[in-house]
């Protein structure tokens, strides 16, 4: 019960929630944010982390953990749904947009999809016209904090209209591909698009 926060607050802000049409189908409203993932918490070594960019470029890019936060920062007020079937509503996130990371970079007509890319070898896929849309960014903070480490930090990235396995955690680049390339949860049952609105949460259904 603990998972939702405080029942009373919680069920009427969901009453709300529905009405307003925030809450996708067979979720439930949490006042907490649940840590989920697969695996141990990776260790960060800002002089060791990095993060690229490689696939269908003209050339790839490699970019530091300074060099990183000297991108433009954005903050983005999105909602987060959880594939698990609960949902936090207005998250604010600090960051660097996507679409600001693809200025450094030039991709190849051809490239349509994105592998992303995180420690210990996780991996997602996500179309690349989802990733240019205006809200999705690497964030490094939540609700005006350092985004803490069980909930992807130093990095994560942010993909609010796609169940939330999209927005992956402890991220450290993607490639580009003019194919989908299905990506760890993907390979294992999960659905390769993951829209919310749609409950698509595992393959075939």
């Amino acid at each position: 019960m603990a998972l939702f926060g405080d029942l009373g607050n919680r069920s009427e802000l969901e009453k709300k929630a529905r009405a307003e049409g925030r809450l996708p189908p067979g979720q439930s409203l949490t006042l907490k944010w649940p840590v989920l993932h697969y695996g141990t918490v990776p260790t960060f070594d800002p002089a060791k982390w990095d993060f690229k960019i490689s696939g269908l470029l003209e050339e790839p890019l490699r970019l530091t953990w300074t060099e990183f936060r000297e991108l433009p920062g954005t903050e983005v007020t999105s909602d987060f749904h959880c594939v698990t079937r609960w949902s936090r509503l207005d998250n604010r996130w600090k960051g660097v947009l996507f679409t600001d990371v693809m200025k450094l970079v030039n991709p190849k007509s051809e490239a349509q999809f994105a592998l992303v890319l995180a420690e210990e070898g996780y991996t997602a896929n996500v179309p690349l016209a989802d990733l240019m849309r205006p809200e999705v960014l690497f964030t490094f903070e939540h609700d005006g904090e350092p985004l803490a480490a069980e909930h992807g930090g130093p990095l994560r990235l942010i993909v609010p209209h796609l169940y939330a396995w999209k927005s992956v955690k402890w991220v450290r680049g993607f490639m580009l591909f003019d194919h989908d390339r299905l990506g760890f949860w993907e390979r294992n049952g999960y659905h390769a698009y993951g829209d919310p609105w749609k409950e698509e949460r595992y393959s075939g259904r």
